[in-house]
């Protein structure tokens, strides 16, 4: 596996966004990227694929995507981070301690049962190889400063990365730290919701937005670089529209200062998580998601960095995924 140290020697690297099982939509990005398979897995001569996250849960092709990943990880070809669907499943996996008072980290719970379903199903047959994948996901990387860019599933916190990196002198987490993330309050419970999902903040008046998925949500995904916003329209980042008379409610000053700022001076950060739609684009010149709803038939994205300080819109590729994904890959 890669060591910081070790990245200058790439001419370039490839960021892909959150690929949900989508195995052959990925083999066609990687394909089109110029990166071919050799030696048992895919790799470019001279430029290092960083995947962001979120390989596992609803598509078609989960087992198929992990040993893509997993492949150019161990070939040295890629890295990987955490996104928030490792991270549920390795809870989901994990036995609890008898002081939680449920089997798992993660509750068995009709959500969170939905969530994994599709990746347990296709492991039915595989239970050791599930087994080892999960104990891969926990050596995961949160995020990767790289001196030039950063990248991170959800949101980079730089007070929560500080004292992070303060306490644990590693950008990685184990077992024990996961136990303790259960707990929300915590700091690894705050550290994980933050990398991992991002910022939100609660309805007012107990309201609930009912998303395309039928999840009810009490709390809306906020950006974490908005400078001074005044109103609920200037930080709402998400797929699902808000209920359209607190479009234009104003921020209160406790909302703003739950707020984060990403500097339009900082390195250039990476993200996946959001669901976006639409033509690829930086959402700032310092800030790019790469998660375009790739399992939903929209697209899975990489962007291109060679060194730039500003991105640019033409250095995004990306791969249409289409029904044909959902067929059962030709035989070998």
């Amino acid at each position: 596996m890669l060591t910081t140290y070790e990245y200058d020697r790439y001419d370039g690297f490839d960021i892909i966004g959150d690929i949900h099982g989508c195995a052959e939509t990925l083999r066609r990005l990687l394909t089109k990227l110029g990166y071919s398979e050799k030696s048992g897995y895919w790799q470019h001569k001279n430029r290092l694929a960083v995947f962001l996250g979120d390989i596992v849960d609803r598509g078609p092709h989960i087992r198929e995507a992990l040993a893509i990943v997993y492949g150019m990880v161990e070939g040295e070809s890629a890295v990987c981070i955490m996104g928030n669907h490792e991270y549920n499943a390795v809870g989901y996996c994990t036995p609890a301690p008898e002081s939680l008072g449920r089997a798992y980290l993660r509750e068995h719970n009709k959500h969170h049962n939905r969530l994994i379903a599709e990746t347990l199903e296709q492991f039915a047959a595989y239970p050791e190889e599930w087994r080892e994948y999960i104990e891969w996901f926990k050596t995961l990387p949160l995020f990767i400063d790289f001196e030039h860019f950063r990248v991170v599933h959800a949101c980079w916190d730089h007070k929560l990365i500080k004292e992070y990196l303060q306490k644990y002198a590693t950008n990685k987490v184990n077992t024990r730290f996961i136990t303790r993330s259960v707990d929300r309050q915590s700091f690894e419970g705050r550290l994980m919701d933050r990398l991992t999902r991002g910022t939100d903040l609660p309805l007012p008046d107990g309201r609930v937005i009912t998303s395309k998925d039928g999840y009810q949500r009490r709390f809306f995904r906020t950006k974490f670089w908005s400078e001074n916003p005044q109103t609920y329209s200037d930080v709402v980042f998400q797929p699902d529209p808000l209920p359209e008379d607190l479009v234009d409610q104003a921020l209160s000053t406790d909302e703003k200062s739950r707020l984060l700022t990403y500097a339009q001076n900082e390195v250039p950060l990476f993200i996946g998580h959001y669901w976006l739609q639409g033509k690829p684009k930086p959402i700032r010149p310092n800030i790019a998601c790469l998660d375009y709803s790739a399992v939903k038939f929209g697209r899975l994205v990489a962007y291109r960095y060679d060194g730039e300080p500003v991105l640019d819109e033409e250095k995004f590729t990306w791969i249409y995924v289409d029904p044909p994904e959902w067929r059962d890959p030709e035989p070998d």
